[in-house]
């Protein structure tokens, strides 16, 4: 398995078959658009703080992700394609209903950073 290293996140990429109006369905080799969504496999530490200590990752490993288009890079391991990105390319992580919602960012308290 690939281990990844500081904030970097392994995703497997999510594709959606497309169906025509028709109902003749398309494969994921005719589209050219590169995925946005993927199933994380694999997080990283952790980014190396100013002052030497790890800051832990925002996502978690088996979580569904939205991720920046073209900023993934595309790794062919063990004949599985992954795509491998930093945390600050996440967008954001859907949700399933009945998990528990973050609160919004209003509502959080700011903290100082330390250093």
């Amino acid at each position: 398995m690939l281990r990844p290293l500081n904030d970097h996140i392994i995703v497997k990429p999510l594709n959606k078959e497309h169906k025509t109006e028709g109902g003749i369905i398309i494969p994921d080799t005719v589209n050219q658009e590169k995925p946005e969504k993927g199933e994380v496999i694999a997080v990283g530490p952790g980014k190396l703080a100013d002052n030497g200590q790890r800051v832990p990752l925002n996502v978690k490993v088996g979580e569904e992700i939205v991720f920046t288009k073209y900023s993934p890079s595309e790794v062919k391991f063990e004949d599985e394609t992954y795509l491998v990105l930093s945390e600050v390319d996440v967008l954001a992580v859907v949700e399933k209903s009945g998990e528990e919602a973050v609160a919004p960012a209003e509502a959080v308290e700011p903290q100082a950073p330390s250093f």
